[in-house]
């Protein structure tokens, strides 16, 4: 049929013959046939349908493909020669045509050089159409892959290999081993073969010649003894030679620790000069610059340690009236010092103020924030916040300076109408100092004469901002509650200044037994004649405190202790020196748990230097590592300690009764901690009054 393919049988090499169909005779009924063997024997074919046909110059591939055009204005008889691309290679056989229905094809030579035959094609509808078939030759073997015969008329059809040329494989430069031929499997085994031998002499009726003889002397017998002697002397060369390898590298070792010590040791210490260097100058910049209460109080104990140190030299080279002309002196010189510290703290105040309200300001129109679901922060605007927001940007223009007339009205207008929204006492009093400056603006007064009136409107604008009803947000960050009745509640009397003030503003120690002066009384009696500083403490406080919360088993005490109970912890009980070094440096001393087991606590720390103390941690039983006479010297100061803060474990206990009343955990060991190991009492702390 048109367009089909013909695949015409090959045979393979070395069969003795071969019978081919050409189109429908080559299809075959294929339910009457059965496979033949992929290698057919040559007897089994049939010798007399075949004959031997000189093989042609090489092995002949066929290009055999057949179209046919539809149009019948085509004669049948065209010779249509096929594109190399659309031919199927054949192998050339060698077989009889003779039994062949159609006469045999002759080949003959194309102008291209190619051989080529004439075929004739029946289709369908009984018509015959010859086609010219082109030969293409190919030196390519095919393989044979079998075929089928024909039970009843016993004929052979073979079938035919790809039409595409074979994969062809490149070998490369480099060697390619399989696996198993890159492994070689081996077996060594001792086996002793028995071995006759015999010799010859010369005797009579023999002779044997002796010209390759050799002369054998023996040498000197060596013992038993001595060979396992000399086998222990070459050992001990050998073990020598190892050790004092061995020795090197240890000794390298050592060398290189050394060194590498010496350099831990050269940056320790200048780690620890440029920390005493950092901190003396923010001592210095503290005291030329203070700004904070802590700052003062730095201050003033300098002053006090000058005074002191003046006082010393004057009793020790003056005497009589000259001396007290001296002390004269020095007073005057004190109370000019101390006048030149309260300017100081005038400026410092008002700069605080305004960092004050700035902070609370700011605090005011920042909008909520929280951590949202993929872990990113998320910002979010409230109406009060905005609201907040405008106000705040309403006293930053009102603060502003140097501006026009223009622009003050303008900004005194915009005031007017925020303030207008509420009617009350405060606003009336914003609006009358607006007309008041708007009215003075206009007739041309002077800068400097109307600042005590812009400062008194900044003042009341800004407490029409802390107000709860103007300004919502206002409400979380104020300290004096709304409800005034709530301010009549802990109200203690203060023998200094004779005052009642509530309880925050008492400052309470761990061994107090009364409620005593007030925190400003304290404050003007050290300014006045203590004069002391905590400043070192607080931050020894603070790196404590830091300590407990890393071990995370609920530990109270020491956040009980103020700079003052820790200052007399350090000082009077363990002598303000590490108990191992006898390091008297304060800032490089700290407080660790003597049992790390157990909750910190007055008597379960000691004093020793950051170093020592990070070595200290890892302790497991002190007792053992330190000797039963260091361990006695401890005790002795853990039972001074206990002595003093005897109150401690009651006061801690009563604020964990206050704690699990607000369902917060309490350390397991607590009782053992605070008692001892003895039965915990039932402690009731009466309120501290006057009396108590």
């Amino acid at each position: 049929p048109p367009g089909t393919v013909f695949s015409l049988l090959t045979k393979r090499p070395g069969s003795s013959g071969i019978n081919a169909e050409y189109g429908e005779a080559a299809a075959g009924e294929p339910e009457a046939a059965e496979p033949e063997a992929a290698a057919p024997a040559p007897e089994a074919a049939e010798p007399a349908k075949t004959e031997e046909a000189p093989a042609t110059q090489g092995e002949a591939d066929v290009d055999a493909s057949v179209s046919q055009d539809l149009s019948a204005d085509k004669d049948t008889s065209d010779e249509i020669k096929l594109s190399d691309s659309d031919a199927v290679l054949m192998d050339s056989i060698q077989t009889n045509l003779s039994n062949l229905e159609s006469p045999p094809p002759t080949t003959r030579k194309e102008d291209e050089g190619l051989d080529s035959m004439l075929v004739t094609v029946t289709k369908d509808d009984g018509n015959s159409e010859t086609l010219r078939v082109t030969i293409k030759q190919e030196l390519i073997k095919k393989p044979f892959v079998g075929g089928w015969r024909h039970k009843e008329s016993g004929k052979e059809f073979h079938n035919c290999s790809v039409q595409t040329l074979p994969k062809r494989y490149f070998v490369g430069d480099t060697p390619k081993n399989c696996r198993e031929t890159q492994t070689v499997v081996s077996r060594h085994v001792r086996s002793q073969t028995t071995s006759d031998t015999s010799t010859q002499m010369t005797k009579t009726g023999c002779w044997v010649s002796d010209r390759q003889d050799k002369v054998i002397i023996p040498g000197k017998y060596v013992t038993a003894d001595e060979k396992f002697g000399y086998m222990l002397r070459q050992v001990i060369v050998l073990q020598s030679y190892f050790r004092r390898w061995k020795a090197q590298k240890y000794v390298n070792s050592i060398r290189q620790d050394h060194i590498r010590r010496i350099e831990w040791e050269k940056k320790e210490e200048e780690r620890k000069r440029k920390e005493k260097e950092r901190r003396l100058k923010e001592e210095y910049q503290r005291r030329m610059q203070p700004l904070s209460k802590e700052d003062f109080d730095l201050v003033y104990h300098a002053l006090e340690l000058w005074r002191r140190e003046e006082i010393e030299n004057i009793n020790a080279t003056k005497s009589g009236p000259e001396r007290k002309a001296a002390l004269a002196g020095l007073m005057d010189e004190e109370t000019q010092l101390i006048a030149s510290i309260q300017r100081h703290k005038l400026i410092a105040k008002k700069d605080n103020g305004k960092k004050a309200k700035r902070q609370f300001l700011e605090k005011c129109a920042a909008p909520k924030e929280w951590i949202g679901f993929d872990g990113m922060p998320t910002k979010m605007d409230t109406p009060y916040t905005m609201r907040a927001k405008d106000l705040k940007m309403t006293y930053d223009s009102l603060e502003k300076r140097y501006l026009t007339r223009e622009e003050r009205l303008d900004i005194l207008l915009q005031l007017k109408l925020t303030v207008k929204e509420h009617d009350c006492k405060l606003t009336k009093d914003i609006v009358e100092l607006i007309d008041r400056e708007a009215d003075l603006l206009m007739r041309g007064s002077k800068e400097a004469n109307l600042e005590g009136l812009r400062q008194r409107i900044s003042t009341l604008f800004l407490q029409y901002i802390k107000t709860p009803l103007f300004n919502a947000e206002a409400a979380n960050l104020l300290k004096v509650p709304e409800d005034p009745s709530s301010l009549r509640k802990d109200i203690y009397f203060c023998r200094g200044c004779g005052n009642y003030l509530p309880s925050t503003d008492f400052e309470l120690t761990t061994n107090a037994r009364s409620i005593g002066r007030c925190r400003k009384c304290k404050n003007l009696d050290s300014e006045g004649r203590l004069r002391e500083d905590f400043s070192r403490y607080r931050s020894l406080l603070q790196s404590i405190r830091g300590t407990e919360e890393a071990f995370n088993d609920n530990s109270r005490i020491i956040f009980l202790l103020t700079e003052a109970d820790l200052r007399y912890l350090a000082e009077n009980i363990w002598g303000a020196q590490s108990v191992l070094s006898q390091w008297e440096d304060t800032y490089d001393l700290t407080l660790v748990r003597w049992n790390r087991r157990l909750e910190w606590s007055p008597w379960n720390c000691v004093l020793l230097t950051n170093e020592e103390a990070r070595a200290h941690s890892k302790l497991v039983k002190p007792e053992e590592a330190y000797g039963p006479v260091f361990t006695q010297k401890i005790k002795y100061r853990h039972i001074l300690g206990k002595q003093y803060f005897a109150s401690m474990p009651k006061l801690a206990d009563y604020m964990s009764k206050n704690l699990t009343s607000v369902n917060m955990p309490l350390p397991s060991n607590a009782e053992k901690i605070m008692y001892g190991g003895k039965k915990k009492e039932n402690v009731v702390l009466p309120a501290l009054t006057e009396t108590k």
